[in-house]
């Protein structure tokens, strides 16, 4: 497990794209016998979308989506309200379960996708997100996996969230501009007291590089100085 987790991190770590943190849970995923991930954040405002980062079956994801199932998700209300992991699916009970709740989960197992634990994300705020691994069928391989990797799934649900905001774009706004992930990542290091140099080597990248990000963070913010920038990152987190 500790190899396995490993190569994990450093993955995500040196991932540049959405694609490639997709890529890297999906592996851990499979290499535990888990089947399908879900990550998911959650709406802040009534008429905002959730971000889906999943290997769900994609003619599943679009229905939920474009039907806005989260906003009817068991799964959903249950990790908003309490942060403790919890399991759920046909055969589980999250509280009520009125008949639009009960028809959702039907709908999702003609997709492979019957049961599943979820790690629920919060932090000072309140709810965030939530892990989620799923499969077609309680089989024992998955129930063992669940146990005997409790601990390290929920490390894994963290470490994940804390790269994967990286390219969600609601975490991206900085003074009502959108900043590319690059933009973004460099100046969150600069806000750290990192010089470029400093950040080319966290990153893997030039310090001529950083130091390109960083002016186009500066110039899209509008702002004459790297000091100015990241004040109003600064400003932004607070409002998170």
């Amino acid at each position: 497990m500790d190899l396995v987790f490993q190569k994990f991190a450093e993955r995500l770590t040196e991932s540049t794209h959405r694609e490639a943190i997709q890529q890297s849970m999906a592996d851990v995923t499979a290499a535990l016998n888990l089947s399908f991930f879900a990550y998911l954040t959650f709406r802040r405002t009534p008429s905002s979308a959730p971000d889906l980062i999943s290997t769900y079956p994609s003619s599943w994801t679009g229905i939920y989506l474009q039907r806005g199932y989260d906003s009817v998700d068991p799964v959903v209300r249950h990790a908003i309200h309490q942060p403790r992991p919890f399991r759920w699916g046909l055969g589980f009970r999250l509280g009520d379960c009125p008949d639009t709740e009960r028809t959702l989960f039907e709908e999702a197992a003609k997709f492979g996708i019957r049961c599943g634990f979820t790690f629920p994300i919060h932090d000072d705020h309140g709810p965030i997100a939530a892990l989620s691994f799923a499969g077609d069928e309680r089989s024992t391989c998955f129930e063992r996996s669940l146990v005997e990797h409790a601990q390290s799934l929920r490390l894994i649900a963290s470490f994940f969230h804390a790269h994967a905001k990286r390219f969600l774009t609601i975490d991206r706004m900085v003074g009502g501009v959108l900043l590319s992930p690059r933009e973004y990542q460099c100046l969150e290091w600069s806000a750290r007291g990192k010089s470029a140099c400093d950040i080319g080597t966290i990153l893997g990248i030039a310090e001529r590089t950083a130091c390109f990000h960083l002016d186009n963070a500066r110039a899209k913010l509008g702002v004459r100085s790297l000091h100015q920038a990241i004040v109003l990152l600064t400003e932004a987190k607070s409002r998170k």
